[in-house]
């Protein structure tokens, strides 16, 4: 793909959403990464259904951790994995605590090194909440990447790079969000919604799908 054609996507993406944003609740960093980590292999709809209700009378690190792992399944349990991820919140605020002075770093390294936070999760919260121009590449952004052709890979790190190098710099900090949304709602994974993409005169997915009828 040319960069006219990556330029126009980005550009369309824009005109129609000129502030695009993350789909899951939150109001600081803290909240953002407990989120985040509770949304892996489940919805956003389901995190937030749950973290409206656990925000409400644990927010920060301090007050999290207090409840332990015993306290935190509850408000979690409707979540897939929640057992595993109630230890890794509660580990991961400890953590938070006892090197961070309670505050979630601005730092990629030190976002890895908390338990249940792996390479993507840190790339959204270095955008999301921080503002850094990186790409999350979670398995929307892989399909939208490689089946327009904007960025295509086998593997997940080759796709960030790609999109790291090929997305124009005024588009890097929005382009998470706006290919995301384009793969959860217009991209799908099983049938893309080609009919209503706003993108396919420069996608380059040949075997475009025609709109069902009845």
């Amino acid at each position: 793909m040319n960069a006219d054609k990556r330029r126009a996507m980005f550009e369309t993406w824009r005109h129609a959403n000129p502030h695009p944003t993350t789909e899951l609740t939150y109001r600081t960093p803290f909240e953002l990464l407990v989120a985040v980590v509770l949304s892996a292999q489940a919805t956003d709809k389901s995190v937030n259904l749950a973290t409206v209700k656990l925000f409400a009378v644990a927010d920060t690190p301090q007050k999290l951790f207090a409840l332990g792992e015993a306290g935190l399944t509850p408000y979690i349990q409707t979540i897939g994995l929640y057992r595993t991820k109630a230890r890794n919140v509660i580990g991961l605020c400890r953590m938070l605590l006892e090197q961070h002075g309670g505050e979630v770093p601005r730092d990629r390294a030190a976002l890895e090194a908390l338990p249940g936070v792996g390479r993507k999760t840190a790339n959204v919260v270095l955008n999301t909440a921080f503002g850094e121009p990186i790409i999350a590449v979670d398995t929307h952004i892989f399909r939208v990447s490689n089946r327009t052709g904007i960025a295509p890979g086998k593997v997940v790190d080759e796709v960030e790079r790609k999109l790291l190098k090929f997305v124009p710099e005024e588009f890097r900090q929005d382009a998470h969000h706006w290919l995301i949304l384009h793969g959860r709602y217009v991209c799908k994974a099983r049938k893309p919604e080609c009919w209503r993409c706003t993108i396919s005169t420069w996608c380059e997915f040949r075997p475009k799908t025609l709109a069902q009828v009845g």
